[in-house]
């Protein structure tokens, strides 16, 4: 395989959740819209690469709103990207397909390990592609951020995989100018807020900032919080967004009504990661 391939980002329902709307993504070398192999097995035999990012084996993508499922494509590189993540093994049994979202909904949750893939295609000073048309994403990168709260840990794998990356070195701020990117979320709070209420966006932008800050740091105690307590974590937090912004400018920026409830980890796949 060529190191410079299309890196294509899909999307389904989450199958879990008591609530919507949020859908799971994952990150193929191949275009499932024109072909799609019926297992993992048959993506190896062909020569590509899937990665699970936190779910299952899924033949294509589609969603409610998105039939083919289909969030985007952008070329990178292939060996940068299974280095960032392994690719071809189900996270729950791979710690190198995991990338730096260690811990499945402490660390983040498949939006943040795609995007740690789609990082590789930051190739050529280009800007990195993100899965952020999927469902559930604004309110995921408000929780978790767009690479997940490891980001010490995603900045040593770069340096591992891609010496040469801008990225390497960076700190706070310059982190994010070196990393390529502009921060998903605060992108579409500006998009929104920026011209409109100059004042409430610097108010979300800060709780935005202390709930990472937040999130970032361990449950005490001695046994792991479970995905109800995450999920029961993360609603009160976007709760407080609801309560800064409004109805109207809450549905604007993360895509849904504050009283549609959201469960962004999957109490299946945390009970898989918990038992191995």
């Amino acid at each position: 395989m060529s190191n410079s391939k299309v890196l294509y980002a899909w999307a389904v329902p989450v199958g879990y959740s008591r609530f919507s709307p949020v859908d799971h993504t994952w990150v193929t070398t191949y275009d499932s819209r024109s072909i799609q192999y019926p297992d993992i097995a048959s993506v190896i035999t062909a020569g590509e690469l899937y990665w699970y990012c936190w779910g299952d084996f899924h033949v294509k993508g589609g969603t409610p709103i998105n039939p083919t499922g289909f969030l985007g494509s952008q070329l990178g590189g292939v060996n940068f990207a299974s280095c960032l993540v392994k690719p071809n093994e189900d996270c729950s049994v791979s710690s190198a397909a995991r990338g730096a979202v260690y811990d499945y909904g402490v660390n983040g949750v498949c939006h943040q390990l795609a995007n740690q893939v789609l990082f590789a295609t930051s190739i050529g000073g280009q800007l990195p592609l993100t899965v952020k048309n999927a469902r559930g994403y604004f309110a995921s990168t408000f929780v978790y951020g767009v690479y997940g709260t490891q980001s010490t840990a995603f900045l040593n794998k770069i340096a591992t995989c891609q010496p040469s990356h801008p990225a390497v070195g960076a700190k706070g701020r310059a982190m994010t100018k070196a990393l390529g990117f502009v921060d998903d979320f605060e992108e579409r709070a500006r998009s929104v807020l920026g011209a409109e209420d100059a004042e409430l966006l610097n108010k979300l932008l800060s709780l935005k900032g202390e709930v990472q800050n937040f999130v970032s740091t361990p449950f005490p105690g001695f046994a792991p919080p479970d995905a109800d307590a995450l999920n029961a974590r993360n609603q009160h937090l976007l709760d407080q967004a609801a309560i800064l912004l409004g109805p109207d400018k809450f549905k604007r920026i993360f895509g849904f009504a504050p009283e549609e409830k959201i469960d962004l980890v999957d109490e299946e796949i945390m009970r898989k990661f918990k038992n191995q």
